[in-house]
């Protein structure tokens, strides 16, 4: 199903970022313009310094545009609400509760009954793969495990959004591989609207039924590619060509940019 028959539930309108230290400015995103489906999965990729993170924490309220405009579902991004979730790099659990404890953590401003708010937790510990541990602690935990701890803390309170900032960037190849698998699965389930930053183009075309392209120094959209491969979606299709074709222009995109920066930094 293509985002245009789906409806709209991010809107980025001419978005720019100026970053300002005394009497220096940084422009780290210059008059980016998209719109995102309700429930579509959108990576974007581009060079470091590329205001990846900017406009995902823009997104989420974190940071103020300097021009243009944020909306979901129709409404202004002023400041980060509980329909949007976050997942970062790192995991940014409380050390001192178990992982039921972090996960619940979150429904703690919440009006649900306890008891609802029980088993919402234990469905989400199931939903991650972490039946059995629920009384560990993160120290007790590998990377992976814990970043599933996190997915499902942002999940539990069933935001409509999921920002993901390189969730995965600190897992070894083989665990960050039965990541992605994990949370195409935790997705498919749960329909929430991702956008998922990532500098790891496999992962990227992967995950997304669309990929974003920025432009460096400003940030600007450069491409917006349609990934047209069935879901669900399993390891094999790294194989197939149609991935090799996207990874190969993607790339070529990545490379043109990084190759502006590397002649810019000469002069």
């Amino acid at each position: 199903m293509t985002s245009m028959s789906r409806n709209t539930k991010i809107v980025i309108e001419g978005v720019g970022k100026t970053f300002r230290s005394g009497e220096a400015s940084t422009v780290a995103i210059d008059r980016i313009d998209l719109s995102i489906a309700e429930k579509e999965f959108v990576s974007i990729v581009g060079t470091s310094g590329c205001g990846k993170s900017t406009l995902l924490n823009m997104v989420g309220g974190l940071e103020t545009p300097t021009s243009g405009a944020i909306t979901i579902d129709g409404r202004l991004v002023t400041k980060p609400g509980r329909d949007r979730g976050f997942v970062f790099q790192s995991y940014s659990l409380f050390e001192w509760m178990t992982v039921e404890r972090n996960i619940d953590f979150s429904l703690e401003k919440s009006k649900l009954p306890k008891a609802e708010r029980v088993e919402l937790v234990r469905h989400f510990v199931q939903a991650v793969g972490l039946a059995g541990f629920e009384t560990a602690y993160p120290k007790q935990l590998s990377g992976g495990m814990r970043q599933r701890v996190a997915i499902a803390r942002a999940l539990v309170y069933k935001p409509s959004i999921l920002l993901m900032d390189e969730p995965f960037g600190a897992l070894d190849a083989q665990t960050r591989g039965m990541m992605q698998e994990l949370l195409l699965r935790v997705w498919e389930d749960n329909k929430v609207t991702v956008l998922f930053v990532t500098h790891d183009v496999d992962e990227a075309i992967f995950l997304a039924d669309r990929v974003i392209v920025l432009a460096s120094r400003p940030g600007k959209v450069k491409q917006d590619i349609p990934i047209d491969l069935e879901r669900p979606r399993s390891f094999d299709i790294v194989t197939d060509g149609r991935f090799t074709d996207y990874k190969r222009k993607i790339l070529a995109d990545i490379r043109e940019e990084t190759l502006k920066i590397m002649a810019l930094e000469r002069v």
